[in-house]
């Protein structure tokens, strides 16, 4: 038992280091990362020694999709999201409603001796784009803002729709079922998933803000997205719903109710379990390909033409959203007003469809289907086939940027925005201070405020210094390399044992958390 427990770890320990080595070599080399923890995971499922891997779909449902999505939904702009929610509805709903129809038809029609239900089924299995895959390739390309925001908005809503679709269609395969049951039960899932993620969400913000350490605060953090969804799920409501709902609660209310340390907290926490859990998942994807290609093998399907129905299925998928975005790309140029200041041009349909990335929800759906299911393992091969493929048309999304003509994120108004925004912070500080200059407060202390908060109001008017940086991104520049040899300064004391440790430890998070406002500067500006 132990040598099986110390195994797992071993594996896990690997896994992540595997990962990381991964990710570096990708940035440098400008590879796709998925696509090559994919390739490596299926390479080394072929070793002598290494177990056969089994995606567990419970496991996957439970323990891998609530964090993503809470991870992804808490970063994301509840404000944008709104502002363009109608072509974010129309392709969490309407494109998700079409892809089951339209690729369900496609299987029913490919796939040999598949029965309508267990053809729509799969459907509903590859409809869903998935949040960490769009993620991942698109991190490499400079979206345009809009564009960002609307596959944003749709990865973190089309899981409800198409696991409503999946239970429906599984429910066809052994019984019978009607229209109105599935419009009752889409309605029970969306309006108990929205309920239980604010409900979640104003406790957890209410409880959250009375806890004054960081620790505290992060370690309620961890356990909201499981809790979101495990209460949405026994109320029969979306569990991924109810962990959107509240994660999007819970960032856009989170400076009203958290402490700045607990924000930088929480930020680095998710961040680091999000890169850890979305490249093990395409790690697994590929460990767990080869006992996938054994299961179809089994079906008595020729191999020709089992590459042949999964090109053909891939085909489908990425036909099905092109031809939605040509279909709806009408509304928001000729539409209601509203719409027509989406701003959704033409040149956005090409990027947004190669953006169709499938992921770990298509993976853990697939593994749902019953035993009963004709030809499930097919199915299944069938659904690593799409998911692989969308990755790979993925890889060429800079490419299609810049020939569509986009105009990428205005970064440089953005930079404008917060240069704006932070001089008008500063001013209100300003002011502050001349209310506490009638206060028995020292002078010194008020004139050093006073110079900081001056600078950074009117480095906004000044022009770009003899290097072209901004006032701001000079001053950045420059306080870093001040903190880095006040650091050294810092270690140097300590290894001649001048000073004792608690000190050392309260100096360096105080340099610590003034270089990470400073880098946050920097980042800013560029």
């Amino acid at each position: 038992m132990e040598s099986g427990a110390a195994l797992i770890v071993l594996a896990v320990v690997v896994a992540v280091v595997l990962a990381v080595a991964v990710a570096v070599l990708a940035r440098r080399l400008g590879w796709s990362a998925p696509l090559m923890l994919v390739a490596i995971g299926a390479i080394a499922a072929l070793m002598p020694g290494i177990p056969r891997v089994t995606i567990d779909p419970n496991v996957v449902l439970y323990g891998v999709m609530p964090p993503l999505l809470y991870a992804a939904a808490t970063r994301a702009s509840f404000i944008d999201l709104r502002a363009r929610r109608d072509p974010i509805l129309l392709s969490s709903i309407g494109l998700v409603a079409f892809t089951v129809l339209a690729v369900g038809a496609v299987g029913w029609w490919l796939v040999p001796g598949i029965s309508i239900a267990a053809a729509l089924a799969f459907g509903a299995v590859v409809a869903p784009t998935d949040q960490v895959a769009v993620e991942a390739v698109t991190r490499r390309a400079r979206l345009p803002r809009m564009l960002s925001t609307v596959l944003e908005g749709e990865n973190l809503l089309n899981d409800a729709t198409a696991l409503v679709a999946l239970n429906s269609a599984i429910i066809a395969i052994t019984a019978t079922i009607s229209p109105l049951a599935i419009g009752g039960s889409f309605v029970l899932e969306v309006v108990g998933g929205v309920a239980v993620g604010l409900l979640v969400g104003w406790v957890l913000s209410r409880a959250r803000g009375v806890l004054a350490a960081p620790v505290l605060d992060t370690s309620l953090s961890l356990v909201t997205p499981f809790l979101a969804f495990v209460v949405a799920q026994y109320v029969h409501g979306s569990g991924a719903l109810a962990v959107v709902v509240a994660g999007l609660f819970l960032g856009y209310r989170a400076p009203y109710f958290q402490s700045a340390q607990a924000r930088v907290a929480e930020s680095l926490n998710w961040r680091t379990i999000q890169f850890i859990v979305e490249n093990l998942v395409f790690l697994l994807i590929g460990l767990s390909l080869p006992r996938a290609v054994e299961g179809a093998q089994g079906s008595g399907i020729p191999v020709w033409k089992l590459v042949l129905i999964a090109l053909g299925l891939l085909l489908a998928v990425v036909l099905t959203r092109l031809i939605w975005g040509v279909a709806v790309t009408p509304l928001f140029r000729y539409g209601p007003g509203r719409m027509r200041r989406v701003g959704w041009p033409w040149a956005t349909v090409g990027p947004w469809t190669l953006a169709g990335v499938r992921g770990v929800v298509t993976l853990a759906a697939v593994f749902l289907l019953p035993d009963a299911t004709p030809d499930r393992s097919v199915l299944q091969l069938l659904a690593f086939a799409v998911v692989i493929g969308t990755l790979l048309l993925a890889v060429p999304l800079p490419l299609a940027l810049r020939a569509s003509g986009l105009v990428v994120t205005a970064t440089d108004q953005e930079r404008i925005e917060a240069e704006l925004l932070m001089a008008e912070a500063k001013s209100a500080g300003l002011e502050l201070v001349r209310d506490c200059a009638a206060d028995a407060v020292d002078e010194r202390v008020l004139e050093r405020l006073t110079a900081d908060a001056a600078f950074v109001s009117s480095s906004v008017d000044e022009g770009p210094t003899p290097a072209g940086d901004t006032l701001n991104t000079a001053y950045a520049r420059l306080r870093i390399q001040l903190f880095q040899a006040e650091r050294r300064a810092v270690l140097v004391a300590r290894s001649e044992g001048r000073y004792q440790e608690a000190a050392v430890r309260a100096v360096m998070n105080i340099l610590d958390a003034e270089e990470t406002a400073a880098r946050a500067t920097r980042q800013v500006e560029d």
